[in-house]
């Protein structure tokens, strides 16, 4: 059996949860609003986002960072900035934070999992936006923290918004175990955190950097892998 495990920190975004309508739909839909072709699609914004979202300058909330994310990318395909402007008002005014859905699964894991650990969130975005989706979520008391990184602290995958989260559940990294979805933040950034990763599989193949454990649903974690 590895040392015992007393805290879990969730991801939120496609982890425990997740929109009825994708980014990438309302972003098709604004795209169609301001009657253009798409010239840039999800991931070409998430990864503006993420430049963004830890840069050195202050940010009034997740709609000004989507201004500047899809200005920025306005200019570097060759489009106005005015037309972004209007692309992301559209895009704020079609999303919902609170039409979201849990992931299979994850209603069990977290019900089981509070039995005998302490539970925190560890998500990237706009605190707004972030406490939209996890109060529509029937499990949300269950976590005792709540750290919204890029805002209490850099962005995942820096380790500082973990090591806020642990302070609050008064636990160390050596003792606690990260649980989400992504291979360029949750996982990394639960490493440089010291703390082990738990990765809900996505189809990838050969996942890198290799999470310690990987599981096909969050409510596999209802017997802990790290249990075992």
């Amino acid at each position: 059996m590895t040392d015992a495990v007393d805290a879990v920190l969730f991801d939120l975004d496609d982890t425990l949860c997740e929109y009825r309508r994708t980014s990438a739909e309302l972003l098709h839909e604004s795209f169609d609003a301001v009657g253009v072709d798409p010239f840039f699609d999800v991931e070409e914004y998430y990864a503006a986002y993420e430049r963004v979202v830890n840069d050195d300058d202050d940010h009034d909330g997740m709609r000004e960072l989507r201004e500047i994310c899809f200005a920025d990318l306005a200019d570097e395909y060759g489009y106005s900035r005015d037309l972004a402007y209007a692309m992301a008002d559209h895009y704020a005014e079609s999303r919902d934070h609170t039409d979201v859905d849990p992931l299979p699964g994850a209603h069990e894991a977290v019900e089981a999992l509070a039995a005998d650990h302490a539970l925190g969130v560890v998500t990237n975005g706009a605190p707004e936006m972030q406490a939209e989706k996890l109060s529509a979520l029937d499990f949300a008391d269950r976590f005792q923290t709540v750290v919204y990184a890029g805002y209490d602290a850099p962005a995942k995958p820096e380790p500082d918004a973990y090591h806020a989260a642990l302070a609050d559940l008064d636990v160390t990294a050596d003792r606690a175990v990260h649980v989400g979805n992504s291979l360029r933040t949750d996982v990394p950034g639960a490493h440089n955190a010291g703390v082990r990763s738990a990765w809900l599989h996505d189809g990838t193949a050969n996942p890198d950097p290799e999470p310690h454990y990987t599981v096909e649903r969050l409510d596999d974690l209802a017997t802990p892998p790290w249990s075992v």
